[in-house]
C-alpha cells in the first residue's frame, strides 16, 4: 500500500476491521487482506477521475458539501454505514457508480476474484468503505492534514487551486499503486484500463459532479 491508502488502513486496523469482518461474514485475516486490496482501488480510480480539471473540480465539491464534517471520526460513520443509516454520507452505493462509472460491476468482480471474496461480498466491502474514504479523504483536505497542499497550489494554475491541490495528491498516489506493483496496483490496472488508454472517458468523469457524490450547482 501507499501513503494514503496505509494510512487509512491504519485507522480501520482494530475494532473497526472486526466489524467489517463479521459484517461480510469473513475471518479478520481474509478481511484484512481484501480491505488492503480495495483501499488502493478505490482511491486510484478516485485519482484517475481527479486527473482531469472537471473531475477535481467535481470531486472537491462534493467533499465540502457532502464530507467535510464526516471524518472526525471513521468509525462512528462506519457504525452508521453498517447500521444501514440512510443519508448522503453513507450512501455507498451512489457513491461507487460515481467512482467507477459503468465499470463498477467489473470492480467487483476482479476484487471478488483477487480476494476469495466472490463479487456479492466484493460489492458490499465496497459500498462499506466508499463512504469511509471519501470522509477520509474530506478530513485531510479540510483539517490541513495534508502536508503537501502549499506545494501542490504553487503548480496548480488555473481554476480552483484548492481542487487541483486533491488532482495532484490523488494523482500521485494512483501512480504510486500503480508503480508498487501488487494485488493494488493489479487491480485497479485491470478495471480503468480495459480498453487500453487508461481513461475513464468525459462522461464518466462528468458523472461525479451529479448525484450524491457530486450534488446539484
Amino acid at each position: 500500500m501507499t501513503a494514503l491508502t496505509d494510512d487509512l488502513f491504519a485507522q480501520l486496523e482494530g475494532a473497526p476491521l472486526q466489524q467489517i469482518s463479521q459484517q461480510l461474514g469473513i475471518g479478520r485475516t481474509q478481511a484484512a487482506g481484501a480491505v488492503s486490496a480495495a483501499l488502493p482501488l478505490l482511491i486510484g480510480a478516485l485519482g484517475k477521475n481527479a486527473s482531469q480539471p472537471q473531475g477535481a473540480e467535481a470531486l472537491f465539491g462534493a467533499l465540502q458539501r457532502d464530507h467535510a464534517g464526516s471524518g472526525g471520526d471513521l468509525g462512528n460513520l462506519l457504525g452508521m454505514v453498517l447500521g444501514g443509516a440512510q443519508s448522503r454520507q453513507t450512501d455507498g452505493a451512489g457513491m461507487l457508480g460515481h467512482i467507477f462509472g459503468g465499470q463498477q460491476n467489473r470492480a467487483e468482480q476482479h476484487l471478488g476474484e483477487a480476494t476469495g471474496l466472490g463479487g456479492d461480498r466484493a460489492g458490499q466491502l465496497m459500498k462499506i468503505l466508499a463512504p469511509i474514504v471519501l470522509a477520509y479523504l474530506a478530513k485531510r483536505m479540510f483539517s490541513g492534514a495534508d502536508n503537501s497542499g502549499g506545494q501542490a497550489i504553487g503548480m496548480a494554475g488555473d481554476g480552483n487551486p484548492t481542487a487541483q491541490v486533491l488532482g495532484a495528491i490523488l494523482g500521485q498516489e494512483q501512480q504510486a499503486v500503480r508503480q508498487q506493483g501488487g494485488l493494488g496496483g493489479g487491480l485497479l490496472g485491470a478495471v480503468l484500463d480495459q480498453d487500453g488508454d487508461g481513461q475513464l472517458g468525459l462522461g464518466d468523469l462528468l458523472k461525479i459532479g451529479g448525484g450524491l457524490l457530486g450534488g446539484k450547482r
